[in-house]
């Protein structure tokens, strides 16, 4: 048996990121496992870990070894492979160990440790053996107070230090003067955050002859008890609690009593928090595929029958059948005997997506997104954990789910940024799906009707170190419905000709239109709340975050000013703060403005409004989406989360109000996503019989990615804005790391990221790599900065950025982690922050 647990401990701090030595005791040997999570003794306190490495041999003196205090969970948390994953995580994004240990598992088994207060057995037996209840310690008389809470504990067996605190709160000296005499003494334990769900449940003790003694033996003051025993023996199978009481309507004591005669018994059952036990889902058959559906199905489960590591890139039009070919692929890994992981880009793809899985596979489906409650996420996990499910559908930390034995991964959308987690462990689904795969011999389909250039390029180059997927094509609809017309309307020339109102004639028309002959419309704008900045217009003054360097957006709704960034929230002023002047206008559109608007324009119009505000309680995606299914909305108008996925047969209309919001970002990757959020939410209208049409608002008529977007021509973009990345040496012709420093103070802040970026290029120059990115040398790197962040400060924190371009085979992470760790160590002020944005998504 092993002797040594190597333990990652969850204490956030850049010296406990390494394996600390534990002796593993006798009663817990054979039961700990690599990925097991155990309560470990780390200084004065006890605290959660996880075992890394196994080992016979002891490293140092035993006798100096610490052992394990307890294991948390009789099944690891985390296989094997996963604390594999963990640790090429670290290396690949800068991150403690701890940091993607932790990402791995459902919040519920994040735990802390408690403090539990317990009574001294010697003083236990004194208590024993003295009637009046007086305890003694070095022959000194106890008081009241301190008699009180001795009994009280020593009735409870143990209290938690919190609990204690509470029901004593004038006492506190006392509590801590027994604690110093050895009369009390403290424990910590590690305790979940939520515990497995149980339910009461009844069954019959007695059967046959015994029975029939039983039901004669009730004399008439027990006729209810004669009846629930009645009851029992005609199901004949345990029932709830709950469902007893309720169809009989007896008494729990009733039922208590019964058992205490020994006719029924009383037991707590475990059972799984459902989130979908109250919905019915319509059983759904493979559909018949198409030539093109065909070739890309043999492709995928050619590598699935050979078990082989293969990483496919399938592109096809919106409407293409994508979704279709995942569900086959997906029936064939299972009748493998393995299992497959589905990630979705958010939230608002999940109800649908839920349906269509639950609909072909069942009772086999887990599904793991934020919008469950913690248990329903617990619950969700153990069932894939346990092996009960051979399906798990979710957002991108559903890339984790812990099955033994994968054979599928498949990312729709896989050019969405929101599979790039922006807190820390700041990792990437796709390159961990891609990781996860290699690990497990499985096959991974990045499926997208707009593909990221990165995995684009990837599979038109196989040149990408990490992953090279092979390209699939699918460019025709199943139904044979065509893509719909797509109009740009120069909102310019709308102006010009004196029309000022947010939608174009064209638009207004078409929407007219629509309901008239009963259709349904898809409006997006990719904005939030009634405006998007509030701005004197007599002084120029411009409500702003106190926090944050960015205006605030007002919400009509609850008449108040609100930052995106940090939450802040302020009443609507009616006079200007700098000059009094009651010239307070409100400029830009936000859904709840256009929402206003449409109900003036279309008097009696149902608008179903989608956005962060309207969808913040559980379910109400759900419940939003499937009122539009059923006609109960003539307009679906919302932010991103309408733009892609959804898919409505009586929607023939998409309008996007304003469709150059995103060029306007400080972000080389803008282009790439107003192509991407047009061609989508332009897929949205004619999927069905019904052909479909498109209005484009915008101010940049001639944007070559609006352009583009019109004629449905992924390609075209692609090779022009190729040019542009090449010309600038932005990814797919680099690699990017994004380094962010914070400080409280400006100019400590500013003198610091001057230090990091002088020694970062210093380093650089002594490995012979730092140099400009147009030389003609396959191995290059460049550092940008230290300049402010386009959001300057963020909850009263001041931020300066480095941008690190590299290309080839360079270690550049490591570099990049240990100048880090070299500037904390020489500067050594607690204020100071540095996060490492590692192939970064977002320049904000």
């Amino acid at each position: 048996m092993h002797k040594m647990a190597k333990v990652i401990v969850d204490v956030p701090s850049r010296e406990t990121d390494r394996p600390f030595d534990y002796l593993i005791p006798e009663s817990m040997s054979g039961w700990i496992e690599v990925g097991s999570r155990v309560g470990v003794p780390f200084g004065r306190r006890t605290v959660q870990g996880f075992v890394v490495s196994l080992h016979d041999q002891l490293e140092m003196d035993s006798s100096r070894m610490k052992p394990i205090d307890e294991l948390l969970d009789l099944l690891p948390p985390l296989p094997s492979d996963l604390v594999q994953l963990a640790a090429w995580m670290s290396r690949k994004y800068a991150c403690s160990m701890i940091s993607a240990l932790q990402a791995m598992i459902p919040s519920a088994l994040k735990g802390k440790a408690e403090r539990y207060i317990h009574v001294a057995d010697e003083h236990q037996r004194e208590e024993e053996r003295t009637s009046e209840g007086v305890l003694f310690n070095s022959q000194a008389l106890l008081g009241e107070a301190e008699r009180e809470i001795v009994a009280y504990i020593n009735h409870s067996g143990s209290v938690t230090m919190a609990h204690l605190s509470a029901r004593y709160p004038d006492r506190i000296e006392v509590i801590k003067n027994l604690l110093g005499q050895g009369i009390l003494f403290e424990s910590q334990a590690i305790k979940d955050r939520v515990r497995k769900k149980t339910v009461k449940t009844v069954a019959a003790a007695v059967s046959g002859e015994a029975a029939k003694e039983a039901l004669a033996s009730f004399g008439g003051k027990a006729r209810r008890q004669r009846e629930v025993l009645e009851f029992l023996l005609e199901v004949g199978a345990p029932l709830s609690m709950k469902e007893v009481l309720s169809t009989l309507r007896v008494t729990a004591g009733t039922v208590k009593s019964l058992a205490d005669k020994g006719y029924a018994t009383i037991e707590d059952v475990e059972v799984f928090r459902d989130p979908y036990q109250d919905r019915h889902f319509k059983a759904t058959k493979p559909l018949e595929r198409t030539p093109e559906q065909e070739d890309v199905y043999r492709y995928l489960t050619e590598t699935l029958d050979d078990h082989r590591h293969g990483v496919f890139l399938l592109h096809g039009v919106t409407g293409s059948g994508k979704t279709e070919v995942y569900l086959q692929t997906i029936e064939r890994c299972i009748s493998l005997g393995r299992q497959a992981i589905v990630l979705v880009p958010e939230i608002s793809l999940t109800p649908q997506m839920v349906e269509r899985f639950k609909g072909r596979f069942g009772s086999k489906v887990a599904v793991m997104h934020s919008r469950l409650s913690t248990g329903e996420r617990y619950d969700e996990w153990r069932k894939i954990r346990e092996g009960r499910v051979q399906v798990a559908i979710g957002a991108r930390s559903a890339v984790f789910a812990p099955f033994a034995d994968l054979g599928l991964i498949v990312m729709d959308e896989e050019h969405e940024t929101s599979y790039k987690q922006e807190e820390t462990p700041k990792y990437h689904a796709r390159d961990v799906a891609v990781e996860r795969a290699r690990q497990h011999g499985a096959a991974v389909i990045l499926g997208s009707a707009t593909p990221s250039l990165e995995s684009y390029h990837a599979a038109r180059s196989q040149s990408n170190d990490h992953f090279a997927p092979m390209i699939l094509e699918m460019n025709q609809r199943p139904s044979g419905s065509r893509l719909p017309g797509v109009h740009i309307i120069d909102m310019r020339e709308e102006l010009r000709e004196g029309n000022r109102s947010m939608f174009s004639r064209a638009l207004h028309q078409g929407i007219a239109q629509r309901i008239e002959r009963g259709e349904q419309t898809v409006l997006f704008l990719n904005r939030r709340g009634y405006s998007t900045f509030v701005m004197c217009r007599t002084c120029g003054y411009v409500a702003g975050c106190p926090e944050c360097d960015i205006s605030l957006t007002y919400h009509q709704k609850s008449d108040n000013l609100r930052c995106h960034y940090c939450g802040y929230a302020t009443p609507a002023p009616s006079v200007c703060p700098e000059c009094q002047s009651e010239h307070i206008r409100y400029f830009g559109t936000g859904t709840q403005r256009v929402e206003g608007e449409l109900s003036k324009l279309f008097p009696g119009i149902r608008v179903i409004r989608m956005d962060v505000d309207t969808t913040s309680e559980k379910g109400a995606h759900e419940r939003l989406l499937q009122a539009f299914r059923d006609k109960k909305g003539d307009v679906l108008l919302g932010t991103q989360m309408v733009a892609k996925g959804l898919d409505f047969p009586d929607v023939t209309l998409v309008g996007v109000i304003a469709a150059d919001t995103a060029l306007n970002f400080p972000d080389f990757r803008s282009a790439e996503k107003t192509f991407q959020l047009l061609t989508q939410v332009a897929g949205r209208a004619g999927r069905h019989q019904l052909p479909g049409e498109v209005y484009i608002q915008t101010y940049m008529p001639e944007h070559y990615s609006i352009i583009h977007s019109s004629r449905h021509d992924y390609h075209s973009f692609v090779r022009e804005e190729l040019q542009h990345r090449r010309t600038l040496h932005y990814p797919p012709y680099s690699r990017l790391i994004l380094v962010t420093l914070s400080h409280e103070q400006l100019p400590v802040l500013l003198r610091m990221a001057e230090n990091f970026a002088s020694e970062l290029r210093g380093r650089a120059q002594r490995l012979g790599w730092y140099g400009d990115l147009d030389r003609l040398t396959p191995e290059a790197l460049d550092i940008l900065g230290p300049v402010a962040s386009p959001l300057p400060r963020i909850k009263n924190r001041y931020r300066f950025q480095c941008m690190v371009k590299y290309r080839g085979d360079l270690d550049a992470v490591t570099l990049v982690r240990e100048t880090s760790a070299a500037t904390m160590d020489q500067l050594r002020d607690a204020s100071l922050q540095i996060s490492i944005d590692v192939d970064p998504q977002m320049l904000m």
